[in-house]
């Protein structure tokens, strides 16, 4: 086991009024994520049943960032990147309005709430490539793992704990509210990002390698070619690219039956929906919390090793004991272990990337990553419509402890290569 870490600062050390702003705006536009986390797949159920409709809604959300998170990422390297988050937040503020009010008229079809989901699945792309592209220069890279923690802890927060079942409940009431509320809080988020300060320019763009800079810029088609040949060719992250992407989609084969499990398998209602859903706030919150103190106690790669495969434990559990209790305590703990297990490898991609290169490397990241999730969910849609709708979550479950073990040799044998990264100055 690799030697434990340097404690970390005290509970509040000085990352800056540039990552208070940026706490601010990242809290904000989760909050109105997790609105929207229970809200669209409320509002599909309340228009089907049908596990393979319901599902297809939710990948149409994941299916910009296997189109368009590459060029996403190009972007981001190459305008100021709080500019970036503030249009796509903005574009994900009007996209609701109009959902809102399709709502509010009675044309709210299936086929408006995916293109919905499409459209404010582009603006993620875009948003999310920015707001991890940006951190870096707002904190030292020695408070990483503290920043990424605090921004993942608002992240579960808004996504789960608040949002989700504030989500939910708006949904009880009336189909629109949770529609205008989320479009209000991305305006608000749009407001405040733009007023981060930060220590290295927030637009780095201007590069033809990791090492200089020119005056001539790139075409985006070989800005792109160049943070996708790096990637290629950075042996540690091109597997571990490869490995969690099979996990992301061995969770997702979860992720688009997860609203029929909780209101037909295990029988909750709307509102218990949104318990569980913010029961697996708390856990995401607790994780990305004690992410930093798990990686000096167990160190870094076996910290990440033990957060991947304690993730798909517990969706195996879920399945296999289909119980509202085993439901509501499975997807909290599969939470916890997701959310550290995010921070460190983010973390991880940070402190490895070069900084000029990190919007187009993460773009390519995502884009293998979070390209298969719409595969995925779509699969679990299928699969439970065969099978029933705790053979997902078993299936699931079991591929997902063989690839979290499958990363966690990886880890193993490139420490030193992870250290030494966040080592540079």
């Amino acid at each position: 086991m690799p030697a434990a870490e340097p404690a970390a600062p005290g509970p509040r050390p000085g990352l800056g009024r540039g990552f208070r702003r940026l706490f601010g705006a990242s809290a904000t536009s989760n909050l109105s994520d997790g609105v929207l986390q229970a809200a669209l797949p409320l509002l599909a159920a309340s228009l089907t049943r049908d596990p393979v409709a319901v599902a297809t809604v939710s990948a149409l959300a994941f299916v910009p960032w296997l189109l368009f998170s590459l060029p996403a990422g190009t972007l981001v390297d190459r305008v100021d990147r709080r500019a970036a988050m503030a249009a796509a937040n903005i574009g994900r503020a009007a996209a609701l309005g109009l959902l809102a009010a399709a709502v509010v008229a009675g044309v709210a079809t299936l086929p408006v709430l995916g293109a919905a989901a499409f459209v404010l699945g582009c603006a993620e792309t875009v948003h999310d490539n920015a707001a991890r592209a940006l951190l870096p220069a707002v904190v030292e890279r020695h408070q990483l793992e503290r920043g990424n923690s605090l921004l993942a802890t608002a992240e579960s927060v808004g996504n789960q704990f608040a949002g989700a079942p504030v989500g939910a409940w708006l949904f009880a009431a009336a189909a629109s509210l949770p529609l205008w509320s989320g479009a209000g809080g991305y305006a608000v988020a749009a407001l405040l990002v733009l007023g981060v300060a930060v220590r290295r320019p927030a637009a780095p763009a201007r590069a033809t390698d990791a090492g200089a800079t020119t005056a001539a810029r790139p075409t985006l088609r070989a800005a792109t070619a160049e943070g996708l040949r790096w990637l290629l060719h950075h042996r540690l992250l091109r597997s571990l690219m490869v490995l969690t992407s099979v996990q992301a989609m061995c969770h997702s084969l979860v992720q688009g039956v997860l609203v029929l499990y909780a209101l037909e398998a295990v029988g909750l209602g709307e509102r218990g929906f949104g318990v569980m859903l913010a029961a697996g706030g708390i856990g995401a919150v607790v994780g990305a919390l004690a992410s930093p103190y798990v990686t000096r106690t167990l160190g870094r790669t076996h910290a990440m090793g033990v957060t991947g495969v304690l993730s798909a434990a517990a969706l195996l559990a879920m399945g296999l004991a289909p119980h509202p209790v085993v439901a509501v305590a499975g997807f909290a703990t599969s939470a916890a272990a997701v959310s550290a297990f995010n921070v460190q490898v983010m973390s991880v991609r940070q402190a490895l990337v070069p900084e000029v290169l990190f919007g187009r490397v993460q773009g390519a990241y995502r884009t293998v990553i979070w390209g298969g999730i719409p595969l995925g969910t779509l699969g679990g849609g299928a699969l439970a419509s065969v099978a029933g709708l705790p053979a997902v979550f078993v299936v699931s479950g079991v591929g997902g402890i063989a690839i979290g073990a499958g990363v966690w040799w990886l880890l193993h044998g490139h420490r030193a290569d992870i250290e030494a990264g966040f080592a540079t100055p």
